[in-house]
């Protein structure tokens, strides 16, 4: 059974290092059954994930920190809700696409219907392609962006949970404008009660991932070479 985490406001180093300390334990367990799910929020920074490109990030005044998630720079902050999921998979795209749900089905219980990968603009330029996420309308409220070492999963998800103005300043957020991002407190007109948002998550992941990690160990299927995302 997974093991959940609430780490709080943690430095987002030391978040990294503890991330890579489980995706060890899990790697060495025997089962698909064991894994973390882990809960936190970072003071601001911006992280810059394997497909960054020049001028994502062009006047951000805080910290920055090139990691090795996929995915282009993003902003993590104390107003938004970091999932981090550590466990084993087989397939990169059904997992992604599991977390995307799980995340959609709270929303919904806000009242907020939103989807996972769908196709949007970057700018009225752009072509139009498909992007990771989860998304009301063309505005996104959660970024999704992981690793994967020894088919373990690190890294994962950020929602926007509280209003925050300073939160995207100076950065292109996975390459969109900062007014694409939107939180749950916007949508809804008030503050949202972060204890009860993370409890219902917790709920929902645990089930998504219990039953893909019961089917992996009886199936015993093999790794799917995918691309990391």
């Amino acid at each position: 059974m997974f093991k959940f985490e609430n780490w709080g406001l943690i430095d987002y180093e030391m978040a990294l290092n503890r991330q890579l300390e489980k995706v060890e334990q899990v790697a060495e367990s025997k089962t698909h059954e064991d894994g973390f799910l882990i809960f936190c929020s970072h003071p601001p920074i911006v992280t810059l994930g394997r497909k960054t490109q020049e001028g994502d990030v062009f006047a951000w005044p805080g910290e920055i920190k090139e990691i090795s998630r996929g995915g282009r720079a993003t902003y993590h902050g104390p107003s938004q809700l970091v999932v981090y999921p550590i466990l084993k998979i087989t397939d990169i795209g059904k997992y992604l696409r599991s977390l995307e749900d799980s995340i959609i089905h709270v929303l919904k219980s806000y009242g907020v219907d939103a989807v996972g990968k769908t196709l949007q603009k970057k700018s009225e330029t752009d072509p139009t392609t498909e992007e990771t996420g989860v998304w009301i309308g063309h505005q996104k409220i959660a970024s999704l962006g992981i690793g994967v070492k020894k088919w373990v999963t690190y890294h994962g998800a950020a929602i926007n949970l509280d209003e925050d103005p300073n939160a995207f300043q100076g950065m292109k957020p996975c390459g969109f404008s900062k007014e694409t991002m939107v939180s749950l407190e916007k949508l809804i007109g008030e503050k949202v009660d972060r204890q009860k948002f993370q409890d219902r998550l917790q709920t929902e992941l645990n089930s998504v991932f219990s039953l893909v990690s019961q089917r992996e160990t009886k199936g015993k299927s093999l790794p799917i070479r995918t691309p990391r995302a």
